[in-house]
Formats: structure tokens, C-alpha cells, sequence
């Protein structure tokens, strides 16, 4: 690996993380792209990539919400069994299928929900904050 280019994955780390904290999002969707198209990753690589760098990402935010006694722990229990029986699905999938279909797949998404974001944006001119 290029010194320029573990200087810029370094760098977007960071901004990753802080543009997930002020957005709302999950990290893999600036992360995934970045991998791929610049760091020349495969598909399975940049989202196995991505998925490793949550693991210490959502420890650290869950610790620092936990001190704020913000979120629910025991629903999270009771939730977690649940995601790693499809985080190992999901793992099984994208291992089965081509890379190629895995970024088509993920490029939908990503069109979907910005196209739901805008219209929601455009629809509620009077944001609430999530409250309704």
C-alpha cells in the first residue's frame, strides 16, 4: 500500500466517523464507495472492511451514549442475536454472488434512500426532529 494512499484512507477514516456521528448513518455508505473506487478494493473487500470498522466504531458510541443514559440496552439484547443470525445470511450472500452484482445492489440502495430523503425533505418543510 502506497504512503498516499494509507495517508488518505487515514484521513477519511476520520471524516467518516464524523460525518456518521452528524448524519445518522452507518459508516458503509461513504466508506464501501471510497474502498472500491479509490482504494481499489473488490466489493466483498471493501464491505467486509467496512463491517470490521464498526465493531470498535459502535463499542465506543454505545459507551459514550450509555454515559448519557441514551438508548435502550435491553431491547439492544434482545435485538443482537437477531442481526448476527443475519449478519452471517448476509455474509453467506454476498460471498455466493458476484462483486458485480453486490455493487449494483448497493448503488440501488444508496439511490433509493437519497431519493427518499429528498422527497421527505421536500414534503416536511418544517423539520421536527424526528418527533411526529
Amino acid at each position: 500500500m502506497s504512503t498516499a494512499l494509507f495517508a488518505f484512507l487515514i484521513v477519511f477514516g476520520v471524516l467518516v466517523g464524523v460525518l456518521s456521528a452528524v448524519l445518522g448513518v452507518g459508516g458503509g455508505i461513504f466508506m464501501v464507495p471510497a474502498l472500491v473506487l479509490i482504494a481499489d478494493f473488490s466489493q466483498q473487500e471493501a464491505q467486509a472492511t467496512s463491517l470490521l470498522v464498526i465493531v470498535p466504531t459502535a463499542a465506543v458510541a454505545t459507551f459514550a451514549l450509555q454515559k448519557k443514559q441514551i438508548g435502550d440496552v435491553r431491547l439492544a439484547a434482545k435485538l443482537a442475536p437477531l442481526g448476527i443470525l443475519g449478519a452471517a445470511g448476509g455474509a453467506a450472500v454476498a460471498l455466493a454472488v458476484s462483486g458485480q452484482a453486490l455493487r449494483y445492489t448497493f448503488a440501488l440502495l444508496l439511490v433509493i434512500v437519497g431519493a427518499r430523503l429528498l422527497w421527505d425533505a421536500r414534503n416536511d418543510p418544517e423539520p421536527t426532529g424526528g418527533r411526529r
